[in-house]
This record gives structure tokens, sequence and C-alpha cells, in this order.
């Protein structure tokens, strides 16, 4: 990505109304605390099942306008601070040669998945992400013309670590140990594959802002199923790089975007991530609200983390948890989501019932640190 890529981006877009996320992200003050949720576009809203009814998961991914449409039904429900574009993590694994499929019932799933360090000869060395990957650029600048400037819209990639263990396990996983067999069996491997991940993830991820993306989300979710030695090794340095390598990039083209980086379940490498050249650390529920405070040491901005299933709960007893959760992060440099993605089996008034919750009590909050 080149500094014309980006002079040549098109310029035209609406303006933005409502910067609440973008400043919060980058730890000024707001008059409300910006709320949004992972998955937000997803199975729980009706409207999501009625757009993807049979329609192949990785087609509608391919198709810039389902994926518009998809991205704006949430914000046409609920007054969420942002928008993130719907796609999936898996479209890199894909760009790099593999075959992956949709299966119902099941998830993702990788007919020939990674076996031996010799597999990785057959995946593609050199990636052309503006051909392979245009579909999902296109749909960022359609969706950037469509959303009319009510939000922010954010791009996403998994992180290196998160592809590999897909690429090897053929799926999802509980015990990820055939990815793991690798770190430990075969380390250098290991990291030639996270390496060819990462680089395909820079181009990607600057591709993304040059078509119209106002803030970037690095998905490490199998994060929690490596222990601290092993993330040291396998998931932060690259984690770091590419934000570091994104950030350079796009300074040269005069460009600032906050990057958010989610570990998910690594509450054991907080202070390391806060220290990782992300404006924005995400957290899962597992973690204590003001211990991630004291741990990141004002650091960095925080995004989460309410446990999703309290969306089971009554409205008013979200309403509370929203409050503590609230009282517990502070009102700067805070961005409340839920800690892991929407569940299909969701109420959509209970999420209606969470964003308004945020909105409400954080500004009563007032202007406290």
């Amino acid at each position: 990505v080149d500094k014309r890529h980006f002079l040549s981006r098109p310029k035209d877009f609406p303006q933005l109304l409502n910067d609440t996320f973008l400043r919060a992200a980058r730890g000024e003050d707001t008059e409300h605390v910006p709320v949004w949720c992972m998955r937000q576009a997803g199975r729980y809203l009706p409207e999501f099942r009625k757009t993807r009814e049979g329609r192949d998961f990785f087609d509608t991914c391919r198709s810039p306008e389902a994926c518009c449409e998809l991205t704006l039904q949430p914000l046409r429900r609920f007054p969420f601070d942002a928008a993130i574009i719907f796609s999936d993590i898996l479209v890199i694994p894909q760009a790099l040669g593999m075959n992956v499929q949709m299966v119902a019932g099941k998830g993702p799933t990788f007919p020939e998945p990674l076996k031996e360090p010799e597999d990785l000869q057959q995946l593609q060395a050199k990636v052309d992400v503006s051909k392979e990957l245009d579909y999902v650029f296109k749909a960022i600048t359609l969706t950037r013309h469509k959303i009319e400037g009510k939000v922010p819209l954010i791009g996403f990639s998994g992180a290196p670590w998160t592809l590999m263990s897909y690429m090897i396990e053929g799926g999802g996983s509980n015990t990820h140990s055939k990815a793991k067999r690798w770190l430990y069996r075969h380390p250098e491997a290991s990291h030639m594959l996270l390496k060819m991940l990462t680089d395909v993830i820079v181009q990607y991820l600057l591709g993304q802002v040059a078509a119209g993306a106002q803030a970037l989300q690095v998905f490490e979710s199998h994060a929690g199923i490596l222990g601290p030695v092993e993330f040291k090794e396998f998931s932060l340095p690259y984690l770091r790089d590419i934000a570091r390598r994104v950030k350079d990039k796009l300074k040269e083209a005069g460009e600032d975007i906050p990057m958010i980086v989610f570990a998910k379940d690594a509450h054991y490498a907080l202070e390391d991530l806060s220290q990782s050249h992300y404006e924005v650390v995400g957290l899962d529920w597992t973690i204590d609200p003001q211990s991630a405070r004291e741990r990141t040491g004002g650091k960095v901005s925080l995004q989460g983390n309410m446990d999703p299933c309290a969306l089971y709960a009554p409205k008013e007893r979200i309403s509370q948890i929203v409050k503590k959760m609230l009282e517990g992060f502070g009102k700067k440099g805070y961005i409340a989501n839920l800690g892991h993605g929407l569940y299909p089996d969701m109420d959509p008034e209970n999420v209606g019932a969470f964003v308004d919750a945020v909105h409400q009590h954080s500004k009563q909050m007032g202007a406290q640190i």
C-alpha cells in the first residue's frame, strides 16, 4: 500500500456526525460513554436471518451489498455509537488459498487443514490483497456512503495465532491441541506461518483504511488457550508488529486511525497489551474493570466487558449490571461493549436495554475520571 493508494481513496464520504467512539478510543472527553457490540450484526436479529436466508455464508461475505445491509441493520434498531463491517476473520486463510466452508450446526470447517510443516508450501506465497479481498474493501466503501456519517465504521482482522489455530485444527476446538502441537514441535514452521499471516493482515488492514474504515480491531480470540510464555512468543510479537507497521504506513500518508486489540482470556497479558501500540485494549468478562484500569495504568482506553449472558437477565437487572460496570471503568477512555459476541438466541429488546443503560448512566456520571 503506497501513498498513492491513500490519496486516491474516495474523499466524498458524508461528514461524520457522531465521533464519540473515536474520541473515547483516543482518551478524550465525551458526553456519554460510547457503546457497540461484537456481532451486533448477527443471527439474534430477525432481519439478519431474513437477509442471510438460503445464502452460503461466504457468498454473503463476498457481496458488498449484502455486507453493507447487514452492517446497517443494527443501526436502524439501536443507537449504537459505532458499526463494524460485516465479514469474517477466515477470509484471510481463504486469500492464502485454503478452502473454508461454513457448515450448518458445526461452524467454519477446513476440509484440508494444515497437518505438517511441508503443507505450508501449498499456501499462496505472495497474496495480492487488493485482488483477493477487494470484496471487503468494496463493502467498506459502500457502507461508508450508506451509513451517511451516522457513526464511525470499524474494520477488523483476525490475529495471526487465532487464524493459525483454525488453519491447523480445521475448525473450532476445545483444546486447540493440534495447533499447539505445532508450537511445541515445530516452532520454526509456526513462526514462518505467523509471519506470513502478519504480512497479509498488515496489507489487509491498510486496504480497509484506504477503503474508508475509521478504526481497526484485531481479534486474538484464541489467546486464552496459550499460557503466558507461549503468548509472549507466538502471539504478542505479531500483535505488536501489526500495530506498529500499520501505524507507520498510515503516518506516512498523514492518517491516524485508532486500533483496538482484543485478546480473549489473555488477562495474564494486560500490562503487555497496554504497551503494544494499540490505543484500545478490549476485555472479556473475566476481568474486573477496576483492576484492568489499575493494571493498564491509564496508558490505553479500555473496551468491554459485560458478560454477553447478562443479556438474558430482565431489563432492570441489565441496567444495574451496566451501572456497576461503568463505575468500575470510569467515564474517560472507555468504550462499552460485551466481553464477547452476541449469541443467536438473545432478545433484541435486551440489547436495546443494554445500549440505553450505557447512555443513560454515563450521562448521569458527569465528567469524573
